[in-house]
Order: C-alpha cells, then structure tokens, then sequence
C-alpha cells in the first residue's frame, strides 16, 4: 500500500480513493465504474428501493385480507426483527468482500474452494432473477396505482370514471420501465442524485402522510381494533388463525427488501468496506421504523376492511386508496386531498422503480464480468460515462416480458411479489450460510464485524429465510383452483431447477465462479 503505479511514495496512509482501488484489486477486480458515491448516497439507494411507501402501501390488499391490521402492526415488528438479523449478517460479509457482484461472489468466497463455483452460481441467478421481478413488481404496481388514480379523479368507478384495460396499464408500464432506462443511462452523479431524492421523498413523505391523514380522519379506528383485531373473513377458505397469520406476513417481509443495492453499488463508493455495510444496516433500520410508523396511521382509518377490499368500491378494490378517498371527502365533501396523498406515494413508488433498475444493473453487470450469463460479452460493457448501459436495457427488457403474464393471469402476477421476496431472501442467505458454516473458522471480517455473535445473529436469519420460504409457497386459500393458486412455488423452483439443470449440462464445465481481470 507504500506504492502506487510502482513509484514509492512516503506516506504513511493511502488516500482513500486508492484503498479503495487497491481493496479491490485485491478481490481481483479493476476500477472500471466510476466511484462517485458517498455513504450517504449509498444509504440512499437501499432506502429508495426498500421504499416503505412502495412497500406497504402496494401490498396492503395482502396484509388487509389475511390478518388485517393484528398481522400488519405485530407481524411488522416481528419481521422488522428478523430481517435485521439478515441485514447485520449481510453487512459483515460486505464489508469483507465490497464487490458490484455482492452476493454471488461473497458465495463464492464462503462455500470453500470445491463448492464455490456451484455456490456462486446458484446465488447469482437467484439474486438477479429476484432482481428482475423486483423491478417488474414495483413498476407494475406503479401503473396499476396511476391507472387508479386516474379512476378516482374521473369520478371512481361508480360514478363513471375511467376504468383503464389490461392493454392500458400494459401500456403505462412500459412507459415507466423507458423512463427508468433513460435516467439509469445517465452519469453516476444523477443516478446518485435520484438515489438521495428517493430517499428525502419517502422521509419527507411518511413524516406528511402520518400527520396528515389521521388529522383530516372523521372516523378513526380504536388502539385496540390497530394491534388486536384479526381479519378472518377473507373469502379465501383459510379458517386456521396461524395460517392466516402466516401469509400476511408477505406483505411485511416485501416492504424490507432490496438492501443489497447497497452491496451491489460498492465498486461506485469511497470507502467501501465501510459505507457500504452502513447503507446496509441503516437503511433497514430506518425502513423499519418508518414503515411501522406509516403503517399505524394508514391502519388507523381503516374502519370497514370487507367495504375496503370490495371490487364494488369507487377504487376497484384498492384498499388504501378507497381509505384515502373516503377520508377526505368525508371531511372536506371532495376526495381530492386522497388523490393528492396517492400521487406521493407514487412519486415514492417511481423513484423505488429508477433504484430497482439501477441495482439490478448494477448485478447485472458483475455477474456477465465473470461470464455467468448468456452473451456476456455485450452486458459487460461501460459507455463514456462509465455506466454499464447495455446491461441497464437488458434489466428494463426483462422486467417488460415478465409483466406480459399479467395479460394472461393475474394471479400468476401477483406471483411476482413473492418471486421477488423469496428469490432476493434465498440469494441474501447463501452467503450467509455458508458463512457460518465451512467459512464458520475461515472467514476474515472487514471494518465492520459482529464479533462472537456473528455465527449467532447468521444462524437466525439463515432459519428466518428457510421459514418466509416454506410460508409463502403454502396455498392462498381453499379449495385450490386455477384463479387462486399459489404460483410461488412453481417460480422459485422453476429458478432452482433451471439454474441445476444449466449447470449439470452447461455451466459446470466451464464457470468457476468470479473471474480476476486485474
């Protein structure tokens, strides 16, 4: 570290632009992105796509159904709890390994020199097919939420508003996902920008939303109903309180994820080996404090969960719009104030968008350096402005066909949610299991490390994550028929099965994981 370009230099700390570059020559790798981020910005990026305004507020539907507000309020700190286990863990190995690839090659490094290549890819194909429905998923909703917006201000649904097809909100999704590949072609320096405002709008957002809306609520419901109360009438045939409980838990476990952004963005970050684990931690930690607040004041005017979730209703069944509307105008004798609070969460919800495509890319990117997908040569390419540009159009082209399922089933789409869930959860506990086991005496932490408890705090999220699989692969209501299966399962193993089947035939006799190139 006393040479830079061979020449001796008298100094007796780098500057830490060359640490950096240095740390990551050492994990094999050369400085081709441009490193432009601080810790904030890279904070800001995982805070932006964990998005509790996206989160929640997109997959309220879920937790209203099964549990109602008991399994939204005390599930969400139970999952808060777990999740941050899985934060910690994933921070200590990151600041080991700062890497754009993250978890595949933090994979790679752990499972020990005989099962790194399969390890690795494993992960990586997890993690960025995780990715890609994460991106569809977000941007999906956002049509679906503009779609209801415009419904609400033409009038609703029974007072003759604008009901938009399939092919419309088809077409309003598209548009969303050219927009998110235009800014994500952009210079690091906007990307860190949109990053920071994703992160501001949705700080700035909840502190608006959990002032607001229960001060303009004529009707608000009781503490007791908030934390206690257990929706079991959800039409969907589940009677078991235990189950019922289960699945909603989906709807917490999708708002805290997508933190890896902060691993993926580390070839971009001064300081790596420590901003980035920050980003990690923080921004769960903060997600989690946030969302539950923003989810007790979106709870406290729900007062008629079975009028909420009626197709019937002016909003088409979109619960927390309908509760938004109804609030307002109930005030105010005009729904417009519950417009104006949808088009904040879907200014939050965009920006969750522009963050899902930049990590993603950003994934993208490191996995085709080390040759892991399909025409890698045409991904692993930076433009002038150092910015891996074709990998940013592959993401965005992706995402497109996977949302092409909503023509077909939308049930199959709602799928997306949890192939994002569990797909991103499964890729964020490889590593971690194989850091408490064959690298369980092996593994030397970075800055940031958890000491003794480390094994602990990794042996708990590794059985949270297999626990959330198992939950949300079990059927969403009985009888099972063609309109309510469950198409988690049949995607995660799809991912599983594929990805053995490519390596048995294909990849094992020539991928052997990440690939020095200094």
């Amino acid at each position: 570290m006393g040479t830079v370009g061979g020449g001796e230099l008298p100094v007796a700390a780098p500057a830490a632009a060359d640490a950096d570059r240095a740390r990551l020559q050492q994990l094999g790798y050369k400085q081709e992105l441009k490193r432009g981020l601080s810790v904030v910005s890279n904070f800001a990026f995982s805070f932006a796509i964990i998005s509790v305004l996206t989160g929640v507020t997109t997959t309220y539907n879920t937790g209203l159904r099964y549990g109602g507000p008991a399994s939204m309020t005390l599930g969400w700190l139970v999952v808060a709890t777990f999740n941050g286990c899985v934060a910690l863990s994933m921070a200590e190995i990151c600041s080991a390994y700062p890497t754009s690839g993250g978890l595949y090659y933090w994979s790679a490094k752990l499972a020990g020199n005989e099962w790194a290549p399969l390890a690795s890819w494993v992960t990586g194909w997890f993690n960025i097919v995780g990715q890609w429905a994460c991106t569809t998923s977000v941007d999906f909703s956002l049509a679906q939420l503009i779609q209801v917006i415009i419904l609400l201000s033409t009038g609703g649904a029974n007072g003759g508003g604008y009901l938009a097809s399939k092919y419309v909100v088809l077409a309003i999704y598209t548009a969303i996902l050219v927009v998110h590949g235009l800014i994500n072609s952009l210079h690091i320096q906007w990307l860190s920008w949109f990053g920071q405002l994703g992160a501001l709008w949705n700080v700035a957002g909840v502190f608006v939303l959990v002032i607001l809306v229960p001060s303009v609520a004529k009707e608000r419901a009781s503490a007791e109903f908030v934390f206690t109360h257990l929706n079991t009438d959800n039409g969907m045939g589940i009677h078991s309180k235990a189950y019922i409980l289960a699945v909603g838990l989906l709807m917490s476990q999708y708002s805290s994820i997508g933190y890896d952004t902060s691993a993926h963005m580390t070839e971009e970050t001064k300081k790596a080996d420590w901003s980035g684990p920050m980003g990690i931690v923080y921004s769960v930690a903060l997600s989690s404090v946030f969302g539950w607040v923003y989810l007790l004041a979106l709870t406290s005017v729900v007062t008629d969960i079975p009028y909420l979730l009626d197709t019937g209703n002016d909003a088409g069944g979109y619960a927390i719009a309908q509760a938004l509307y109804d609030t307002f105008r109930r005030r105010y004798g005009t729904g417009a104030g519950g417009i104006a609070c949808l088009v904040i969460i879907a200014v939050a919800v965009f920006l969750c968008g522009t963050a899902c495509v930049t990590s993603n890319s950003r994934m993208g990117y490191a996995f085709s350096r080390d040759g892991a997908m399909p025409f890698s040569h045409l991904w692993y390419r930076v433009n002038k402005q150092e910015v891996p540009f074709n990998v940013v159009w592959l993401s965005v082209s992706v995402a497109f066909v996977m949302a092409l399922t909503s023509l077909g089933s939308q049930v199959a789409f709602q799928a997306m949610v949890s192939i994002a869930t569990l797909g991103l959860y499964i890729a964020y506990a490889l590593p971690i299991f194989f850091r408490v086991t064959t690298a369980r005496k092996s593994f030397v932490p970075g800055p940031f490390h958890l000491g003794r408890c480390g094994i602990a705090v990794g042996s708990v999220a590794v059985l949270w994550v297999a626990l959330v699989t198992v939950l949300f692969c079990l059927p969403v209501a009985y009888p099972v028929a063609k309109d309510t299966f469950n198409y988690t399962p049949v995607a995660v193993g799809g991912v599983l099965v594929l990805s053995l089947v490519a390596w048995v035939l294909h990849a094992r006799f020539w991928f052997r994981g990440p690939i020095t190139n200094v």
